[in-house]
């Protein structure tokens, strides 16, 4: 739609009030698809994952898994004090009581010895097995799904579009940055700095990272490719970065559907549905 098209609304006196934000497509069916089928993937990724954690819920770095020594940068874990279960989170050495959360959780009076709760892991019952077949399954279909993504990002320029930060991008981003922070936001049909850049970060490097950990950790990856463990520092430390991403992901979805409801869920979820949104009066340049 281009801004000659754009009809400006008058009030009763003929006096001109602002134009109307023009409905543009701003995503493609690809972009769409994808996205949704990475929030479903990391959705159950994250809870099997956690699912199978439980399963020895402590991290290592290096190839040692300290069954003979204690070397964990990170253990969850519970202590019986006088019949009393008291959940246990030991972060490089110092300990937390996380009672409820981490550690010990469960209905009251029924504490169970368990690093996540029930509520946060498929299944809610301990099955390492069962954990194992949900995120190796939703995990190749990550894979598979950001190599389609790549491959139709490139040719259609989404990826040089929309994704890779340009020089001026990265001079703008710092206000870019502080109009985030004011809840000052800018609907534009491109994506602006810090969404470039995000984005960038999680496709380009934090999903690849957890791909690759992933198969570091895998028997029989090692049997095939031996040296990739060893481009983390080992099997241990290639699980600790995977646990590490993982929580990186989450803290990026949780500030998403923050800035998604700063700015208007109902065009954001239009956008990302149907494809079309709308978008700045002063942005309604064809490209």
């Amino acid at each position: 739609m281009r801004m000659a098209d754009i009809l400006e609304r008058q009030s009763g006196d003929g006096r001109q009030t602002a134009p109307a934000r023009p409905l543009v497509h701003r995503q493609s069916a690809w972009t769409r698809a994808t996205h949704w089928i990475w929030a479903a993937c990391l959705f159950f990724l994250l809870l099997s994952g956690l699912q199978i954690f439980n399963a020895h819920p402590a991290l290592y770095l290096g190839d040692q898994s300290g069954f003979q020594f204690d070397n964990s940068v990170l253990r969850i874990g519970a202590r019986n004090d006088g019949g009393t279960i008291i959940g246990v989170t030991t972060v490089l050495g110092r300990s937390f009581e996380t009672t409820g959360i981490l550690g010990a959780s469960g209905p009251d009076g029924q504490l169970q010895n368990r690093a996540f709760p029930a509520w946060a892991t498929i299944p809610s019952y301990q099955d390492l097995a069962t954990g194992r077949v949900v995120h190796f399954f939703f995990a190749w279909i990550l894979a598979g799904t950001l190599l389609v993504w790549l491959m139709a990002s490139v040719i259609n320029g989404h990826f040089r579009r929309d994704i890779v930060p340009t020089p001026s991008d990265l001079k703008a981003l710092p206000r870019d940055v502080a109009d985030h922070a004011r809840l000052r936001f800018h609907h534009r049909r491109s994506y602006n700095p810090l969404q470039k850049l995000s984005y960038a970060v999680v496709l380009l490097v934090l999903l690849p990272l957890m791909i690759a950990t992933g198969l570091a950790m895998s028997p029989g990856m090692n049997a095939v490719t031996p040296w990739l463990p060893e481009l983390f520092g080992g099997r241990q430390s290639a699980r600790t970065l995977h646990f590490v991403i993982m929580v990186l992901l989450v803290l990026f979805f949780v500030v998403h559907i923050v800035m998604v409801l700063a700015a208007g869920p109902i065009n954001e979820l239009r956008s990302m549905i149907t494809g079309w949104g709308r978008i700045d009066p002063d942005d309604g340049k064809d490209r």
